[in-house]
């Protein structure tokens, strides 16, 4: 009997991963074929932490999709450079997605499920509803955990009605105070004291093709902005080799205090102008504070997209 594997984008957030799981389980009591959830990626530790505390394994890391299957389903994706690496290789059953569509193209037809909430894991909730299937608590544990770490507990401007809506539910059945819960899964993933440059940088960057540059874009957590600037120069000397070796035009890491709902951007490479037409503000020394941005889904990526048109 043949396999079909779910998984979320490369450097994978809680999102990615949880909402792998939940889909994974829900296609596997639907279908007859075995479905498994794999990762392209290992969790950080705030999805590790949500993962220990709902009891659950993580997925298993994947470098490509051949190997095990011809049959796919992304989450929390569909861009293909943001895919496995044989993405192209491999026939892609489902997409469920909450982000803009893009580089993105199949031989044969699927199901597509794309709507604009603040998480994957949002939908995913719909779907368990319109199957008629059981959530498990622990997953539905997952589920409560990516909402809150996409939508930084219904702080960020991309979170809907429908996510705190989906996340309180989910909340009740997993048997959580997702508010109490929230904010200690969310500060465990802020411990950056002891992480390499390059591992803040691909902790959760994202590669986006703007007009005829190719663009990376970082994003890490944090409760004190110092705390990552104190190692500008260590970052600044990764991001540049960074750009050298992948073929980035420009590296923009966005720093994200969680507390105060603020973000400020850190640049190398080419085309630093365009940073500024589309926040409307001076670089210095390579740094720009933006006030009330902390999503790049929303506040960061179509700005940027507009400038480089």
């Amino acid at each position: 009997m043949s396999k079909i594997l779910v998984f979320g984008h490369q450097n994978p957030d809680t999102d990615a991963i949880g909402a792998a799981i939940a889909f994974a389980y829900l296609q596997d009591a639907l279908r007859e074929e075995t479905v498994e959830a794999v990762a392209l990626g290992n969790p950080s530790e705030e999805t590790q932490y949500a993962l220990d505390h709902f009891g659950l394994k993580a997925p298993r890391v994947i470098k490509n999709a051949k190997d095990d299957t011809e049959n796919v389903m992304l989450v929390d994706h569909n861009e293909f450079q943001q895919s496995v690496s044989d993405i192209t290789d491999v026939n892609i059953l489902a997409v469920v997605d909450h982000h803009r569509i893009a580089n993105f193209e199949t031989a044969n037809p699927l199901y597509y499920r794309a709507e604009p909430v603040g998480c994957t894991s949002t939908i995913v909730l719909k779907l368990y509803k319109e199957a008629d299937v059981t959530i498990p608590k622990a997953i539905a544990g997952i589920m409560l955990s990516a909402i809150i770490s996409d939508t930084l507990l219904f702080k960020s401007p991309t979170c809907t009605p429908e996510d705190v809506a989906a996340a309180k539910e989910l909340a009740i059945l997993a048997e959580t105070d997702y508010e109490a819960y929230g904010l200690e899964m969310l500060k465990a993933g802020t411990n950056l004291s002891d992480k390499s440059a390059n591992f803040l940088l691909d902790l959760d960057a994202k590669s986006f093709p703007m007009g005829d540059k190719n663009i990376r874009i970082g994003q890490v957590n944090t409760v004190d902005l110092d705390e990552v600037f104190n190692r500008q120069a260590e970052l600044e000397a990764a991001m540049k080799e960074e750009n050298n070796k992948k073929g980035y035009d420009l590296f923009v890491l966005i720093v994200t205090n969680i507390l105060d709902s603020d973000s400020e951007l850190l640049v190398v490479g080419d085309a630093k102008e365009k940073i500024e037409t589309a926040f409307n503000t001076k670089l210095e020394n390579n740094r720009a504070l933006l006030k009330g941005v902390v999503s790049r889904k929303k506040q960061v990526v179509p700005q940027l997209t507009e400038a480089f048109a």
